[in-house]
Protein backbone atom coordinates (compact mmCIF):
# COMPACT_ATOMS: atom_id res chain seq x y z
CA UNK A 1 0.00 0.00 0.00
CA UNK A 2 1.10 3.61 -0.53
CA UNK A 3 0.23 6.83 1.47
CA UNK A 4 -1.99 9.33 -0.20
CA UNK A 5 -0.19 11.22 -2.49
CA UNK A 6 -0.59 14.77 -1.21
CA UNK A 7 -1.83 16.19 2.41
CA UNK A 8 -2.68 19.38 3.51
CA UNK A 9 -0.50 20.44 6.16
CA UNK A 10 -2.75 22.54 9.00
CA UNK A 11 -0.01 24.93 10.53
CA UNK A 12 1.02 28.39 10.33
CA UNK A 13 4.18 27.52 12.40
CA UNK A 14 6.97 27.37 10.20
CA UNK A 15 8.82 25.23 12.31
CA UNK A 16 6.20 22.69 12.66
CA UNK A 17 5.86 22.82 8.55
CA UNK A 18 9.15 22.09 7.96
CA UNK A 19 9.42 19.11 10.28
CA UNK A 20 5.99 17.48 9.13
CA UNK A 21 7.24 18.42 5.31
CA UNK A 22 10.84 17.35 5.56
CA UNK A 23 9.68 13.91 7.18
CA UNK A 24 6.03 13.68 4.55
CA UNK A 25 8.28 14.40 2.01
CA UNK A 26 10.77 11.71 2.40
CA UNK A 27 7.65 9.31 1.95
CA UNK A 28 6.95 10.66 -1.31
CA UNK A 29 3.40 12.62 0.01
CA UNK A 30 3.22 16.07 -1.50
CA UNK A 31 2.85 18.84 1.11
CA UNK A 32 0.47 21.37 0.40
CA UNK A 33 0.21 24.42 2.78
CA UNK A 34 -2.62 26.37 3.31
CA UNK A 35 -0.59 29.33 1.65
CA UNK A 36 -0.66 26.85 -1.26
CA UNK A 37 -4.61 26.91 -1.83
CA UNK A 38 -4.77 30.07 -2.84
CA UNK A 39 -7.55 31.02 -0.86
CA UNK A 40 -7.74 31.21 3.26
CA UNK A 41 -8.72 28.57 5.24
CA UNK A 42 -10.57 29.10 8.42
CA UNK A 43 -8.92 30.21 11.78
CA UNK A 44 -8.85 27.29 14.17
CA UNK A 45 -9.84 28.80 17.61
CA UNK A 46 -8.13 26.10 19.70
CA UNK A 47 -10.78 25.59 22.31
CA UNK A 48 -10.86 22.13 22.85
CA UNK A 49 -9.37 21.24 26.56
CA UNK A 50 -7.11 18.31 25.34
CA UNK A 51 -4.11 18.33 22.37
CA UNK A 52 -5.95 15.28 20.81
CA UNK A 53 -9.35 18.01 20.66
CA UNK A 54 -7.39 20.89 19.39
CA UNK A 55 -6.00 18.53 16.85
CA UNK A 56 -8.93 17.21 15.64
CA UNK A 57 -10.97 20.79 15.74
CA UNK A 58 -7.56 21.97 13.25
CA UNK A 59 -7.43 18.24 10.84
CA UNK A 60 -11.33 18.50 10.54
CA UNK A 61 -11.97 22.07 9.89
CA UNK A 62 -9.04 21.88 6.69
CA UNK A 63 -10.24 18.74 5.30
CA UNK A 64 -13.58 20.13 5.02
CA UNK A 65 -12.20 22.93 3.62
CA UNK A 66 -9.41 21.96 1.09
CA UNK A 67 -11.02 18.87 0.36
CA UNK A 68 -7.98 17.45 0.90
CA UNK A 69 -6.89 14.79 3.48
CA UNK A 70 -5.30 17.04 6.39
CA UNK A 71 -2.74 16.73 8.98
CA UNK A 72 -2.60 18.53 12.11
CA UNK A 73 -0.36 18.76 15.34
CA UNK A 74 -1.31 19.84 18.90
CA UNK A 75 1.81 20.01 20.88
CA UNK A 76 2.02 20.57 24.77
CA UNK A 77 4.65 21.10 27.14
CA UNK A 78 3.74 20.15 30.59
CA UNK A 79 5.91 20.95 33.39
CA UNK A 80 5.75 18.70 36.97
CA UNK A 81 6.20 21.44 39.22
CA UNK A 82 3.80 23.53 37.83
CA UNK A 83 0.94 20.60 37.34
CA UNK A 84 1.36 19.98 34.09
CA UNK A 85 1.55 24.06 32.79
CA UNK A 86 1.51 25.27 30.36
CA UNK A 87 0.46 21.74 28.81
CA UNK A 88 -2.60 22.70 25.93
CA UNK A 89 -1.68 26.25 26.81
CA UNK A 90 1.70 26.17 25.27
CA UNK A 91 1.59 27.87 22.31
CA UNK A 92 -0.58 30.96 24.45
CA UNK A 93 1.34 30.46 27.83
CA UNK A 94 2.35 34.16 27.88
CA UNK A 95 0.23 35.82 25.38
CA UNK A 96 3.00 36.85 23.52
CA UNK A 97 5.91 34.88 21.00
CA UNK A 98 8.30 32.06 21.89
CA UNK A 99 10.85 33.84 23.87
CA UNK A 100 7.93 35.29 25.88
CA UNK A 101 6.72 32.24 26.62
CA UNK A 102 10.11 30.81 27.33
CA UNK A 103 10.50 33.82 29.95
CA UNK A 104 7.46 33.23 31.83
CA UNK A 105 8.10 29.33 32.39
CA UNK A 106 11.60 29.95 33.76
CA UNK A 107 10.72 32.73 36.06
CA UNK A 108 7.59 30.62 37.08
CA UNK A 109 10.43 27.93 38.16
CA UNK A 110 12.47 30.25 39.08
CA UNK A 111 9.49 31.45 42.14
CA UNK A 112 9.28 28.01 43.00
CA UNK A 113 13.07 28.11 44.26
CA UNK A 114 14.41 23.98 44.59
CA UNK A 115 11.62 22.26 42.97
CA UNK A 116 12.22 19.83 40.58
CA UNK A 117 12.58 20.81 36.86
CA UNK A 118 11.27 17.54 35.13
CA UNK A 119 8.72 18.19 32.32
CA UNK A 120 7.59 15.73 29.13
CA UNK A 121 6.55 17.18 25.63
CA UNK A 122 3.67 15.56 24.20
CA UNK A 123 2.47 15.79 20.75
CA UNK A 124 -0.58 14.79 18.88
CA UNK A 125 -1.09 13.99 15.04
CA UNK A 126 -4.69 13.92 13.67
CA UNK A 127 -5.32 12.88 10.05
CA UNK A 128 -8.93 13.37 8.56
CA UNK A 129 -10.29 13.42 5.22
CA UNK A 130 -13.15 15.21 3.32
CA UNK A 131 -15.37 12.08 4.22
CA UNK A 132 -15.00 11.93 7.76
CA UNK A 133 -12.75 9.60 8.14
CA UNK A 134 -10.19 9.94 10.98
CA UNK A 135 -6.97 8.30 13.13
CA UNK A 136 -4.28 9.26 15.13
CA UNK A 137 -1.46 9.00 16.92
CA UNK A 138 0.74 10.36 19.59
CA UNK A 139 4.26 11.06 20.95
CA UNK A 140 6.58 11.81 24.24
CA UNK A 141 9.46 12.98 25.02
CA UNK A 142 10.60 13.33 28.95
CA UNK A 143 13.15 16.17 29.88
CA UNK A 144 14.50 18.61 31.88
CA UNK A 145 13.91 22.39 32.21
CA UNK A 146 17.02 24.37 31.99
CA UNK A 147 17.60 27.58 33.86
CA UNK A 148 18.56 29.55 30.73
CA UNK A 149 18.10 29.22 26.91
CA UNK A 150 20.63 27.35 25.04
CA UNK A 151 21.28 26.39 22.03
CA UNK A 152 19.95 28.16 18.42
CA UNK A 153 18.03 25.64 16.37
CA UNK A 154 14.28 24.75 16.71
CA UNK A 155 11.49 26.66 17.73
CA UNK A 156 9.05 27.68 20.93
CA UNK A 157 10.66 25.56 24.28
CA UNK A 158 13.45 23.88 22.16
CA UNK A 159 16.19 26.35 23.97
CA UNK A 160 14.99 25.59 27.79
CA UNK A 161 14.16 22.01 26.63
CA UNK A 162 17.08 19.57 28.28
CA UNK A 163 17.28 15.68 27.00
CA UNK A 164 19.57 14.00 29.63
CA UNK A 165 20.15 11.06 27.79
CA UNK A 166 21.82 12.81 25.04
CA UNK A 167 23.39 16.06 27.02
CA UNK A 168 21.42 18.78 24.95
CA UNK A 169 18.87 20.83 24.95
CA UNK A 170 16.26 20.84 21.35
CA UNK A 171 17.98 23.59 20.40
CA UNK A 172 21.31 22.60 20.36
CA UNK A 173 20.70 18.95 18.43
CA UNK A 174 20.63 19.12 14.53
CA UNK A 175 17.46 18.50 12.77
CA UNK A 176 17.66 14.61 12.58
CA UNK A 177 18.75 14.44 15.97
CA UNK A 178 16.14 16.19 17.79
CA UNK A 179 14.00 13.94 15.16
CA UNK A 180 14.88 10.68 16.52
CA UNK A 181 14.61 11.93 20.28
CA UNK A 182 11.55 14.08 20.00
CA UNK A 183 7.98 14.00 21.08
CA UNK A 184 7.29 14.95 17.61
CA UNK A 185 9.76 12.26 16.29
CA UNK A 186 7.77 9.67 17.87
CA UNK A 187 4.19 10.63 16.94
CA UNK A 188 5.97 10.49 12.74
CA UNK A 189 7.04 7.31 13.14
CA UNK A 190 3.82 6.07 14.72
CA UNK A 191 2.45 8.17 12.03
CA UNK A 192 4.23 6.55 8.88
CA UNK A 193 2.61 2.71 9.14
CA UNK A 194 -0.94 5.01 9.60
CA UNK A 195 -0.43 6.44 6.51
CA UNK A 196 0.10 3.37 4.69
CA UNK A 197 -2.75 1.86 6.00
CA UNK A 198 -4.61 4.77 4.47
Amino acid sequence: MAPPAELLVATTNPGKAAELGAFLAALGVRIVRPADLGVALPEVEETAETLLGNAQLKARSGARASGLACLADDSGLEVDALEGAPGVHSARYSGGGPEANNAKLLAELERLGDAPRTAVFRSVLVLADPGGREDWVSGACPGVITKSPRGRNGFGYDPIFHVPRLGKTFAEMEPAEKESVSHRGEALRRLRDLLLRW
